[in-house]
Order: C-alpha cells, then sequence, then structure tokens
C-alpha cells in the first residue's frame, strides 16, 4: 500500500513538473516573439565583422531625399582601422561618410566598434537614394577598410519607419505648398483691371 502511494506521489510530481515545464516553455516563447528584430545582413572578413546591414529610404514610397546605410562595424585586430568607402551596386555613387564627432573619415579602433546610422552615430547617406534603390530589394553593400579592404553582403532596402525610424535619413523632405499658393495670389491685381472698363464705358 505504501509502495502503490509513494509512486502515485512520484507520479504526480512527474506530472506537475512537465506542465510547468511546458508552461514555462510557452511564456518564453511568447516572451521571444514580442521582441523579434529583423533578420538583418551580417558577413565577416579576416578582423571586420559586419551585423545589421540595411540601405534605409524615406518613409514615404513618394518621397524624394537621401537614403543612409545603417550597419555596426567591428574591428577584431590590434590596429584601428579606417572605413575608406561605402557603395551601393546600382545607385551609381559613394556614401557620403561623416564621423560621429568631428570630420574626416570613420575610423573603428582596435578591438571595437562603430555604429552607423541613427542620431549622435557615424553616417553613409546616399543623396539620391530614393531614386536608387527600392524598398523590399536586397542590393549588394561593399564596405572598403584601409587594412581589410573590400567587405561586400546583400542588405535589404527599407523604409525609415516602424523599427528602423530612428536610423532612417535626418532630413525628411517636406512637400511645399507654399509655391503653389504663390500664382493664385498673384492674381488678385489682374481683377482690380475690371473697373476700369466699366468707368470707360460709363464715360462712353
Amino acid at each position: 500500500m505504501s509502495r502503490s502511494l509513494r509512486r502515485g506521489a512520484l507520479a504526480a510530481t512527474v506530472l506537475t513538473l512537465s506542465i510547468a515545464s511546458l508552461s514555462a516553455c510557452a511564456a518564453g516563447n511568447d516572451a521571444a516573439t514580442l521582441q523579434v528584430k529583423p533578420d538583418n545582413a551580417a558577413t565577416s572578413v579576416g578582423d571586420i565583422k559586419i551585423q545589421n546591414a540595411v540601405v534605409i529610404t524615406q518613409p514615404k514610397p513618394d518621397a524624394k531625399g537621401p537614403a543612409v546605410v545603417s550597419a555596426t562595424v567591428f574591428n577584431s585586430s590590434a590596429q584601428d582601422q579606417t572605413l575608406n568607402s561605402v557603395t551601393v551596386d546600382g545607385s551609381g555613387q559613394q556614401a557620403e561618410l561623416k564621423p560621429a564627432k568631428g570630420s574626416g573619415k570613420i575610423t573603428v579602433p582596435a578591438g571595437g566598434s562603430v555604429v552607423i546610422g541613427g542620431k549622435g552615430n557615424a553616417s553613409a547617406t546616399l543623396s539620391s537614394g530614393r531614386e536608387a534603390v527600392k524598398d523590399g530589394d536586397a542590393q549588394k553593400v561593399t564596405f572598403d577598410f584601409s587594412r581589410t579592404g573590400k567587405v561586400s553582403l546583400r542588405a535589404f532596402v527599407v523604409p525609415a519607419t516602424s523599427y528602423f525610424k530612428d536610423y532612417g535619413p535626418v532630413e525628411v523632405p517636406q512637400p511645399s505648398q507654399s509655391a503653389s499658393a504663390t500664382p493664385s495670389g498673384a492674381a488678385s491685381p489682374s481683377e482690380s483691371g475690371k473697373p476700369s472698363e466699366g468707368a470707360h464705358a460709363g464715360g462712353h
């Protein structure tokens, strides 16, 4: 009798633990889904590793203006490396590079990293990005470093919305309505000529 009781208690314990572990797994999966980040491009060549590379365009499809390349660059070597250029296939142009502070080229410190894109970080800007790349495409992006040389990968082209909002182009062009309003205002002087016609008719 005592053995059967022990077996029953043991079975109940195992069942409880199984349910608890399943519940924990379910909660963990749900928690993970809430923090899913886009699957962005990554690659490594020699001492250089590039992660989260994307080309970010203007937030609205009909808006013209600059696009930016956003990425995190790691340098595992014992010497600094300079990022000489960033080019996007199909754009026909090199990105304008600016360090986070000051002027000159972007330096990736030895054993360190540099974030390109976003407020307060280094930047790589394509002056006419919207005309050169299309949202949803995967464009070949090439980073050229002083020591490692060229590192290429295919990066998704995405608009500056949602997760990418804070990493998109700084200058977002606004449609100018003042220009269209000017001609309507300019038409008012021509109306002032009508009374003169009436006066001429009265004189006749």
